[in-house]
């Protein structure tokens, strides 16, 4: 860490020297343009040239002898990273099923279409601007997105029905969370995206922390509908599974709460309680089972709520985490008392 004295100059102009050695390094002298970006939290922060940009607006990929299913994650993760323009080429040209799975990709990807195609190319645009999005009401709307699908999927459980909606939905709790990761991915390479998200750094790897748990819930919520799809018979479980399914969604939605601002860091530690009630009442019940035919899908669906239960007490732990930071915890937050659970404000789909 280098310090330097503020000097004052005519006109009411302070300056400060910067030190040679980051200069030379960045081929900076007398006479060049950099540029300066002032922050929310503030940070003065210096780049070289006047773009403050680390990352490639445009990017090629030859895509030559690649798959389908090779291009996909390529395409997902020239989004995350933040680029405007991608350029598929191709030597060997693009076949059917690459070009649907381009297709399924920019109906799926907010902001992106394809809008140049050839024989050996395509081009793609991702335009999500920044200053249209809501970190923390993505978060928001990715909790009920997920905790939806979980709630249908479980309600289910008992009567046996089926979870016609959870493959929907999942593809838009998918959508939301690429949201969430592009701006994080665009934030850590761009200076200026901050600005334009209007979010302090620890905040926004709070809330992406928090969208990539939520994705995975919404992920237990399709492999619950999975497991119990494959059962022929599909004999109903336990009673005490719907309430067990229903407590995991709470330590999701309270832990959720805390990070987006909703419910006081204070309740974090409570919650962490009741994640790990929950995970032991699900132990008991998973010891308890004799049926021999529903000892199968109840268990996957109990580790399934397990998980659920697990990815909500890691969020409550970056609700924590935020609740230290900004100042520590009053001695009324850590009780072993029961305390009611923070009600949660709806957000509408």
């Amino acid at each position: 860490m280098h310090t330097r004295k503020v000097q004052s100059v005519g006109g009411g102009t302070y300056t400060v020297s910067l030190p040679k050695e980051w200069a030379d390094s960045q081929g900076i002298s007398a006479g060049d343009i950099v540029g300066l970006h002032t922050h929310i939290d503030g940070v003065l922060a210096i780049q070289p040239g006047e773009s403050g940009t680390t990352s490639p607006r445009t990017v090629t990929v030859d895509v030559s002898g690649d798959g389908s299913a090779t291009i996909e994650p390529t395409v997902r993760a020239a989004y995350a990273a933040g680029t405007k323009e991608l350029y598929l080429e191709s030597g060997t040209g693009f076949s059917t099923a690459q070009t649907r799975v381009l297709e399924r990709i920019a109906r799926n990807l907010p902001g992106v279409s394809v809008v140049e195609q050839s024989e050996s190319s395509r081009r793609i645009q991702m335009l999500l601007d920044t200053h249209e999005i809501s970190v923390r009401q993505s978060v928001r709307q990715l909790s009920f997105v997920a905790l939806s699908m979980h709630r249908n999927g479980t309600a289910g459980l008992a009567s046996g029905e089926d979870f016609q909606d959870v493959p929907d939905r999942h593809d838009q709790a998918s959508r939301l969370f690429a949201i969430v990761d592009r701006a994080f991915g665009r934030a850590l390479c761009r200076l200026d995206e901050i600005d334009a998200l209007a979010t302090e750094r620890p905040e926004l790897f709070a809330l992406w922390q928090t969208a990539r748990e939520l994705e995975r819930v919404a992920d237990e919520a399709g492999a619950i509908a999975r497991a119990r799809a494959s059962e022929e018979s599909r004999p109903p479980p336990p009673r005490e599974i719907v309430a067990l399914a229903s407590d995991a969604r709470a330590v999701v939605a309270d832990a959720v709460g805390v990070v987006v601002g909703d419910t006081h860091g204070e309740s974090a530690r409570e919650i962490l309680r009741t994640r790990e009630d929950v995970c032991r009442r699900i132990e008991t019940l998973d010891d308890g089972l004799t049926d021999p035919g529903s000892r199968s899908s109840v268990r996957s669906v109990l580790a399934g709520l397990r998980r659920t239960a697990d990815h909500g007490g890691t969020i409550a732990e970056v609700g924590l985490r935020m609740a230290l930071r900004e100042g520590g915890l009053s001695s009324t937050g850590d009780t072993d008392g029961a305390t009611s659970r923070p009600s949660q404000p709806s957000t509408e789909d």
